[in-house]
């Protein structure tokens, strides 16, 4: 049974959120205060966290920063209607899907059930591609560069497999939003973009001139498979 960790102050939506997730299947362990995060994840073992953004002790954002640079499970934020929320900063943090609260239900329920089987690998013959000093093994969804293990996103780990499987080949924006997002490009949406980004700064690649993961203006993205040795 998949196990979600809720980090919500509002006892009442809290206990309602719980009582509903718990009854389509899900196990939930819940938190009230971001500063009290970190320990519950070292001590404990979870496969989604639900954090809202206003929280005592430690905000959405500094909480979501913290967990990532650390922790891979997926991570949906709350942030209810009228709050400041930048959708591009979230997904900097590290977020990988968010809800405008009070949600549907049944939207909540889907976006935690999408992100749970975003997370889920495949139990087949082990797959593993190797570029130099880069290792990307999709069944145990593991990425280690120099031996180093490289903590990324479920969505960040499918991204990387998706332009590593594609080595030496342009793939168009489009046809990456599209098999990422699940959605038709429309030409505005910098979700990817920030993605690409984040895995660039994690493998160490230049962010002002990216040599291993570049943009090809104009076309999509380039993963350059000799571009990985020290």
């Amino acid at each position: 049974m998949p196990k979600i960790l809720l980090v919500e102050d509002d006892l009442g939506l809290q206990q309602l959120t719980k009582d509903y997730l718990e009854h389509n299947g899900l196990e939930v362990d819940v938190l009230s205060r971001g500063d009290e995060v970190f320990s519950y994840l070292e001590n404990n073992a979870a496969d989604l966290m639900i954090l809202d953004i206003m929280l005592p002790g430690k905000d959405g954002f500094s909480v979501c920063r913290q967990v990532r640079d650390k922790f891979s499970l997926p991570i949906l934020m709350l942030t209810a209607k009228g709050e400041n929320f930048d959708e591009v900063i979230g997904l900097e943090l590290g977020a990988d899907d968010y809800v405008v609260k009070p949600a549907e239900p049944r939207v909540l329920l889907a976006r935690v059930n999408a992100l749970l089987r975003r997370g889920q690998p495949v139990v087949k013959a082990a797959e593993e591609i190797q570029f130099g000093d880069l290792v990307i093994d999709k069944t145990s969804r593991i990425v280690k560069l120099n031996e180093n293990e490289i903590v990324l996103t479920s969505h960040e780990f499918e991204l990387l497999w998706l332009l590593a499987s594609n080595a030496g080949e342009v793939l168009s924006r489009e046809h990456v939003h599209q098999h990422m997002i699940g959605r038709q490009y429309d030409g505005l949406d910098r979700t990817v973009d920030v993605r690409v980004s984040r895995i660039r700064k994690k493998l160490g690649d230049n962010s002002d001139k990216p040599y291993r993961i570049k943009t090809v203006w104009g076309q999509g993205y380039l993963f350059v498979s000799d571009a990985w040795e020290k």
